[in-house]
């Protein structure tokens, strides 16, 4: 498949890559049992959002000088959308781990270490799932309408089962693992495995860490679809979700203590993703312009984020 990424391109974007993973570990302690203050944690997703900007600057700069100014604006916009896209589905993935980790009693200071390998893993998968997903279209142009469908059919099961918690407690998973493998009744620090009179035990903070790769394995689905619905170019759809999910971690802990403030936000994500598999499966007879995707993203995840706050602000209010 066609990209603009050349082997310079993909090595400086790997650089980078391994540049912000060290700088999360070493300077926002990753490695560390830490308690990350709301003020810290909005510090660091403010300073992920500037790398990638910065990152959409370069790009463009480069595309401008070399290809010309409309190609440069394209690919950057296509960028910036997938951006969007990507940190907007991501939102319903932090929900999912704060559930994970209430349900198995973690506290804030043991979460970092857990999430930071989430987050190693996760840019593993979803390298692989892209360039997957690339080669697939590239041979089965078809596949994108079925992509379509399944963010459809996604967004409105989304909107339909928002009230609807999964219950950990019947996981498949979890039911299987205890029946098979010995587990410490409580945490054992930030230790996954301890041993037991001569018994290698897990811990249930190595629970969480597979239950976190799951569920980001399980948005992939639909995260990565959504963004070859903006650009089918390798790089650009690498790109931009691995720059959503670099930040992904302090973004979690800036919504921690925030999360029940954004119980509409859901429906905003179900419609982002119903808009973008209309896109895909319209795309052979109106292709919907670029920018005009990145308003309608930018403007549903507005909207469902005000009406949040003023339907959380109605409801603790005394005579509401």
């Amino acid at each position: 498949m066609e990209s603009i990424g050349t082997w310079w391109m993909w090595a400086a974007f790997a650089a980078i890559v391994v540049t912000m993973l060290l700088v999360d570990l070493f300077a926002f302690g990753g490695g560390k049992q830490h308690r990350v203050s709301l003020k810290e944690a909005a510090g660091w997703s403010l300073a992920w959002v500037t790398v990638a900007m910065l990152f959409a600057v370069g790009l463009w700069w480069y595309l401008d000088g070399s290809v010309g100014r409309e190609f440069a604006n394209e690919k950057t916009l296509a960028f910036v959308t997938g951006y969007l896209v990507e940190k907007s589905l991501a939102v319903d993935n932090v929900f999912v781990w704060m559930m994970i980790f209430s349900f198995f009693a973690v506290p804030l200071e043991l979460q970092r270490r857990v999430l930071l390998y989430g987050i190693i893993g996760a840019i593993v998968l979803r390298t692989i799932m892209i360039f997957a997903g690339s080669w697939l279209i590239s041979e089965f142009h078809w596949i994108l309408y079925i992509f379509g469908a399944f963010l459809v059919i996604t967004g409105i099961k989304m909107a339909w089962f928002s009230e609807h918690d999964p219950d950990l407690e019947k996981n498949p998973f979890i039911r299987w693992i205890r029946n098979h493998y010995p587990i410490t009744e409580k945490l054992e620090g930030e230790r996954f495995f301890v041993m037991r009179d001569g018994v290698r035990m897990m811990t249930p903070l190595f629970l969480a860490l597979v239950l976190v790769e799951i569920s980001d394995v399980i948005f992939a689905v639909d995260s990565i679809p959504a963004i070859f619905a903006i650009t089918t170019d390798p790089f650009i759809v690498l790109t931009s979700n691995l720059f959503a999910i670099l930040g992904l971690r302090a973004m979690y802990f800036l919504l921690a203590d925030l999360g029940d403030r954004f119980e509409l936000l859901k429906y905003g994500l179900a419609a982002i993703l119903v808009f973008i598999g209309a896109k895909m499966l319209i795309v052979e007879w109106f292709k919907i312009p670029v920018l005009v995707s990145l308003s309608v993203v930018a403007t549903i995840l507005a909207c469902s984020v005000f009406a949040s706050l003023w339907y959380t602000a109605r409801k603790a209010k005394p005579n509401a």
